[in-house]
C-alpha cells in the first residue's frame, strides 16, 4: 500500500515517518524555545522541565536540541522513565554508562553512579548531561530522592544537569511537599501546545518537500481537516496526512479533500 501511494503522488520517500532524522525536522519558534531552555540549564548544571500533550512532540524536541551538544564534549545520558522504583531508575543510568548491576542497595548505585560521571569529567573532560524522558511516569517517591544525583561535593559542583520532559501533569507531580527539593532546582520551563492553522500548513509543506513533492497536494479543506482533527498534535497530523495521502491514492485523486482526511480518521483513535 505504501508503495503505491508513494509511486501515485511521486514521493522520494515517506513523506511523514514516525522518527524523522535531525536534519529533517521543522525549527518551529516552540523547538527553538526548548533549545534555548535546554542549553541554559546545562550551562548552569541545574535542571529544565519540558511538558506537553500525547504527540505534541517532546521526543522530537529533546533530540532536536541534544544533537547541539557536540559529542567530543559532551556524554548525553537518556533514559526513558518507567514507573519502577529509584533502584530501577538507578540502574537504567548505569546501564546507559555501561555499567550492569543486580545491587539492590540506594547507596551502592547510587555512588556507582556518580564514580561514574568523576571519571567523565575528571579523566575524560567531558560535560555529562542527564535526560529523562516520559518523566511524568516516576512515582512521587522517585521525585524526593532522584534530586540526589545533582549533589556532588556537598553540592557545590553543577556536575550533572538534568532535563525533565513529560505530560503535563508532570507539574502536579512536582508541586508534592516532597518534589520541593527537586523543583527548587528548575531553572527553565517550556510547554508544547498544538500548532495552530497556519503553522500546520507549513508543516505539511515542510514534509512534502522532503519527500521530493512541491506543489500543494492538500486542499485548503484539508489541511484545515488535519488541523482540526489532530488538535495541531502533529504525531497526529502525521498519521492523518498519510492515511488521508494513501485514500487519495486509491480513489485516484491528485489532491487530498477533506473527505479524504475523515476517510483516514475513521482509522484512528
Amino acid at each position: 500500500m505504501n508503495r503505491t501511494y508513494r509511486t501515485f503522488f511521486g514521493f522520494e520517500r515517506e513523506p511523514f515517518p514516525t522518527d524523522p532524522g535531525l536534519r529533517d525536522i521543522l525549527e518551529t519558534e516552540d523547538i527553538l524555545g526548548v533549545c534555548s531552555r535546554f542549553d541554559y540549564a546545562v550551562r548552569l548544571g541545574a535542571i529544565a522541565l519540558l511538558t506537553g500533550e500525547i504527540g505534541s512532540g517532546k521526543s522530537t524536541a529533546l533530540r532536536f536540541a541534544a544533537s547541539r551538544l557536540h559529542p567530543s564534549e559532551y556524554r548525553i545520558i537518556s533514559i526513558t522513565a518507567a514507573s519502577g522504583s529509584i533502584l530501577e531508575m538507578y540502574r537504567m543510568i548505569l546501564a546507559q554508562l555501561g555499567v550492569e548491576t543486580s545491587s539492590s542497595s540506594r547507596a551502592f548505585l547510587l555512588g556507582r553512579i556518580r564514580h561514574e560521571i568523576y571519571g567523565l569529567i575528571c579523566e575524560k573532560k567531558m560535560k555529562v548531561v542527564l535526560v529523562v524522558d516520559e518523566a511524568s511516569l516516576l512515582r512521587l517517591e522517585v521525585f524526593s530522592e532522584i534530586h540526589t544525583l545533582c549533589q556532588f561535593e556537598l553540592d557545590s559542583k553543577p556536575y550533572l544537569p538534568m532535563i525533565l520532559a513529560g505530560q503535563s501533569h508532570l507539574i502536579d507531580k512536582l508541586m508534592y511537599p516532597g518534589s520541593r527539593p527537586m523543583a527548587s532546582r528548575i531553572v527553565a520551563r517550556s510547554h508544547l501546545e498544538g500548532a495552530d492553522r497556519k503553522q500546520m500548513e507549513i508543516y505539511l509543506a515542510h514534509h512534502l518537500k522532503l519527500a521530493g513533492v512541491k506543489r500543494d497536494l492538500f486542499e485548503e479543506a484539508a489541511v484545515t481537516a488535519i488541523y482540526q482533527g489532530s488538535a495541531g498534535l502533529f504525531r497526529k497530523a502525521n498519521h492523518l496526512a498519510r492515511g488521508a495521502l494513501i485514500a487519495a491514492a486509491q480513489s485516484q485523486c491528485a489532491v487530498v479533500s477533506a473527505e479524504h482526511v475523515r476517510t483516514a480518521s475513521s482509522e484512528l483513535f
